[in-house]
């Protein structure tokens, strides 16, 4: 039996309703970029911190949009048009009232599993601490040591003698050099987040940064019953972020070096894991090269400006070579405006009679330092330099000298040394050298 195939796959037409359903928007929990529509809940007012003091305040509070989507890599759910600054975190803590036995047995879990991994007098950081009850627990349970606690909102009289408390945000890069934790906790935190993936991350990378290694315990709620109970009341403008499963081990993946654990707790209604950060050189690497790159480039600025003003006062006149692009970058970088620097010149026929973006020069074509010789010629555009060089000798274009940046500093093209020169063996082809001299004795 023969079964007949077709040389060309058969085509499957995107339905017009996805196309218009799916969008492309960062996942808050693994940072992929495709979601689809999840829960439309209107617009709503804030349900657990706006506090209402009347019925009339109550009626005219503020509605707020809910537009959940899912992640279609790890599941998350999150509101795409949930505004931090329309949160009052700062003035109003975030009740969330249960005193109930299976809680409360939740909790005395919770604490067992943190104690049993700290060290003999540990430093204990606890992210939005709250009232401080659970600090306050778990430094009994625990070891003597310094346990410390981060809510801009913790009530007045939490702190004991075990206990410290911050009333002020927890900031990554400023507190863990000062404290240097062994554990890390951060209970029902990461759902009021704009970017809990984010700030996970800039905590894992200021480990890096101050090399300290620590533990992390986390825990949110998670939402794995909403899709077999089919509920909507989970789902309302404070909780930005609903993690599955998935999608808090995600998170912790990208963010951790260690995931050792990750549970469900409390019927499930809630998931938690254990994991550890410590350092990582390449990140510190890069960033440090990043702020060396700033530095020097925030250094370049006032070195070339000093150079070209020098040249200036002495009487040269400057043409810049290249008037868009890289070059327009260079020009508005240096702030070399059209009163000082108003010679500017380019290879390309379609630039010219163009304005430099934002300085205003006219581009003349490059023939025209034939007519108006200039005694220093900028290249703008290093990258083409060695072009730009072969053009100027090809077509007798006088000059004095050629410079372009390099290393924060104006440099002699042939003078001085730079990864942009003509090979030895370019150079002699196109008798670079006889060209050069002959057009130094012409200005």
């Amino acid at each position: 039996m023969t079964i007949q195939t077709s040389s060309r796959p058969e085509t499957v037409q995107s339905s017009p309703e996805l196309v218009d359903l799916v969008s492309a928007c960062p996942c808050p929990a693994c940072g992929h970029q495709v979601a689809v529509p999840f829960y439309e809940g209107g617009a709503q007012p804030l349900a657990t911190l706006a506090w209402p003091r009347s019925a009339e305040e109550a009626r005219s509070m503020k509605r707020l949009p809910l537009a959940f989507r899912r992640c279609v890599e790890c599941g998350h759910v999150y509101n795409t048009a949930f505004d931090y600054k329309e949160v009052p975190y700062s003035q109003n803590p975030n009740r969330m009232f249960n005193r109930g036995r299976l809680w409360q047995e939740h909790l005395c879990r919770v604490r067992n599993l943190i104690v049993e991994r700290l060290p003999p007098y540990p430093t204990v950081i606890e992210i939005g601490c709250g009232d401080g009850h659970f600090l306050q627990a778990l430094a009994q349970a625990g070891p003597a040591g310094y346990y410390i606690g981060f809510d801009p909102n913790s009530a007045a009289g939490t702190a004991t003698h075990q206990v410290e408390i911050h009333r002020t945000l927890f900031d990554p890069l400023t507190h863990l050099a000062e404290y240097r934790p062994d554990m890390i906790i951060s209970r029902h935190v990461l759902e009021h987040l704009m970017n809990p993936l984010g700030f996970m991350q800039l905590l894992a990378f200021a480990a890096s940064w101050h090399e300290v290694e620590a533990d992390l315990f986390l825990e949110v709620p998670c939402i794995d019953r909403v899709f077999e109970t089919g509920r909507t009341t989970d789902f309302y403008y404070e909780h930005n972020s609903h993690f599955t499963t998935t999608s808090f081990t995600h998170l912790l993946q990208r963010c951790a070096d260690v995931v050792e654990l990750v549970e469900r707790g409390y019927n499930d209604e809630v998931i938690y894991g254990l994991a550890r950060i410590g350092v990582h050189p390449a990140q510190a690497r890069c960033a440090r090269e990043a702020i060396a790159f700033r530095n020097q480039a925030l250094a370049m600025r006032t070195t070339i400006r000093q150079t070209l003003e020098q040249y200036i006062a002495a009487g040269k006149t400057i043409a810049i070579w290249g008037g868009t692009g890289k070059a327009a970058a260079l020009i508005n970088s240096l702030g070399l405006d059209a009163d000082r620097f108003p010679l500017v010149v380019d290879s390309d026929p379609e630039k010219v009679g163009t304005f430099v973006p934002g300085t205003g020069q006219e581009i003349r074509f490059r023939d025209h330092l034939l007519l108006q010789p200039a005694d220093i010629i900028l290249i703008a555009t290093q990258w083409r330099a060695q072009d730009i060089v072969l053009e100027i000798e090809q077509h007798h274009i006088p000059y004095q000298q050629i410079l372009l940046e390099y290393r924060g500093r104006l440099v002699d093209y042939f003078a001085d040394e730079h990864p942009y020169k003509l090979s030895a063996s370019r150079a002699l082809c196109n008798e670079k050298g006889s060209h050069h001299g002959h057009h130094r004795n012409r200005v």
